[in-house]
């Protein structure tokens, strides 16, 4: 009996956000889609984080992905980029909260460590790794797509152990391991 399921995998951006989705048949991956969600044309930040979750939910709708795995924002030096690309990662998190797809969260060293080997990879590294990977003809202009594609399969590589990253089944789920975050 095979057991089928399928990843989602999100690269947050408020400029861009990249996304692939991969078919896991026992225990063989199957790409399906890589692609982008360009917001480069919007000034309007609200209207962004419309479009991402619009988008997510699209993608939820149209795939039933099994799960969701997202990349976490990294801490930079420009808190007012970091806030930004957490609600972009937070509104793309709704999305799947809301229809109840469990989301896993990996940061993007366990990313690339899991594609390639190396937790300093670039992203042209990553790209050709999954290029490789899974057979893909070419690869996109922008790596955004890529990176997404790969948190779906650094989540793959890590399902059935335990991981760092955080997971969530559902906004109880949420809550409960953010209860610091929530106000009474």
């Amino acid at each position: 009996m095979s057991k089928e399921r399928i990843i989602l995998g999100i690269d947050p951006g408020t400029t861009i956000m990249g996304f692939g989705l991969i078919k896991i048949v026992n225990k063989k991956m199957i790409f399906l889609q890589l692609n982008e969600l360009n917001l480069k044309k919007y000034d309007d930040h609200y209207l962004k984080l419309k479009l991402i979750f619009e988008r997510t939910i699209e993608l939820i709708d149209t795939h039933h992905p099994d799960e969701i795995a997202i990349e976490a924002p990294f801490f930079g030096k420009n808190v007012q980029s970091m806030l930004k690309l957490g609600r972009a990662q937070g509104v793309a998190m709704a999305a799947g909260l809301s229809r109840e797809v469990p989301i896993t969260e990996y940061l993007p060293k366990k990313i690339k460590m899991a594609v390639t080997g190396n937790g300093n990879a670039s992203k042209e590294q990553v790209a050709k790794m999954l290029q490789s990977l899974l057979g893909l003809k070419t690869l996109p202009k922008n790596l955004d797509a890529t990176d997404g594609l790969a948190a779906a399969v650094c989540h793959f590589y890590n399902s059935g152990r335990v991981t760092i990253g955080k997971s969530y089944s559902g906004w109880e789920s949420f809550v409960k391991q953010n209860e610091s975050r929530v106000k009474k």
